[in-house]
């Protein structure tokens, strides 16, 4: 099994974000059933955030309060990643923030929210870097709390290779969080993938579904639901989503010849990058929003050799259209 700040985890995570980030959050009885899916999966590394908020404001760490509370022996069991520091999101503020100041509140207020319920939070990233900062200071902020016992260690959101090789200078990086799937492999390329194999970081792989798209359940961007942010997003713009759709097709052709979902491909594949020579532990950290769509994504499929090389030429010959987020976010891949 691979480890994540010296702690055991398994090959595939979950992210918390569909629980609450959405117009039309499932209840606390869904929710629940799809945590305990992914714990009886094997699934026990949780990435959450301060800002994953639903329209009432509940967010990852108050979810998991009612959780924990309900399920007390599987606190101790599931080691979570928080991602936080961009400004209150209860104000509506929404800006990359590394100050001391923002640190502390941020990391506070999800140890509040979790009500006790988790003594510790395992993992802690500002999900953006504040580059109006340096480095040495978010880090070190982050740092203090570590050294307190509150939170277990640091990790990286969103970041560059130069970035990582800066970070590790500064303070020991437990795992890197970075978007990657067969429509998003730019960490393959940019040295971020390379840099976290130099430093023996896991590389967290969030999306590893193209957000949704590589699973095949869309197929028009009116299928997205109204107020969805990723009608926002480039890639599921009307112009780009009819060219994208022919990776989708291409998945889900493979994906029958394998005698598995696309979406089950898609996540073997990322978990696939991780055996590549000159490649870090990649752990993919797909979502689900019921407990058999949980299931189905924490399902443990491999790729033969012949199956990876069918794959990487597909890729080779497919460009994906629109980048990942629009213009101005702030991000540094």
């Amino acid at each position: 099994m691979p480890q994540i700040n010296g702690q055991k985890v398994g090959p595939i995570g979950y992210g918390l974000m569909g629980l609450s980030w959405r117009p039309d959050p499932p209840t606390d009885d869904v929710a629940f059933a799809c945590m305990r899916a992914a714990l009886e999966a094997g699934a026990n590394f949780w990435n959450g955030g301060e800002i994953y908020r639903t329209p009432s404001g509940d967010n990852s760490a108050t979810l998991l309060s009612r959780y924990f509370a309900k399920y007390p022996e599987d606190a101790d069991r599931v080691i979570l990643s928080i991602k936080g520091a961009v400004g209150d999101p209860a104000k509506g503020v929404m800006r990359p923030d590394g100050s001391p100041e923002e640190i502390g509140r941020s990391i506070e207020t999800t140890l509040s929210q979790l009500g006790g319920t988790k003594k510790q939070i395992e993992l802690f990233e500002a999900a953006r870097i504040d580059r109006s900062k340096p480095l040495s200071v978010t880090l070190g902020a982050i740092k203090s709390y570590v050294d307190r016992g509150l939170v277990g260690g640091i990790s990286l959101s969103e970041v560059s290779a130069a970035t990582i090789h800066e970070a590790v200078k500064i303070a020991k990086v437990e795992a890197v969080e970075v978007e990657l799937s067969m429509w998003s492999t730019d960490v393959l390329t940019n040295g971020v993938a390379a840099a976290c194999a130099e430093h023996g970081i896991p590389l967290v792989a969030y999306s590893p579904l193209g957000r949704g798209m590589l699973a095949g359940r869309y197929k028009s961007p009116t299928d997205l639901p109204e107020g969805d942010f990723r009608r926002h997003m480039p890639r599921f713009h009307p112009d780009n989503f009819a060219v994208n759709l022919q990776l989708v097709s291409q998945v889900e052709a493979l994906a029958a010849r394998k005698g598995c979902t696309p979406a089950q491909l898609a996540i073997a594949w990322v978990r696939a990058v991780g055996s590549r020579p000159g490649m870090p532990v990649v752990i993919p950290l797909p979502g689900g929003s019921t407990p058999e769509r949980v299931a189905e994504n924490m399902k443990i499929v491999e790729l033969t050799g012949a199956e990876w090389e069918e794959i990487s030429e597909t890729l080779k010959k497919f460009d994906v259209r629109g980048t990942r987020y629009p213009e101005g976010m702030p991000i540094e891949l």
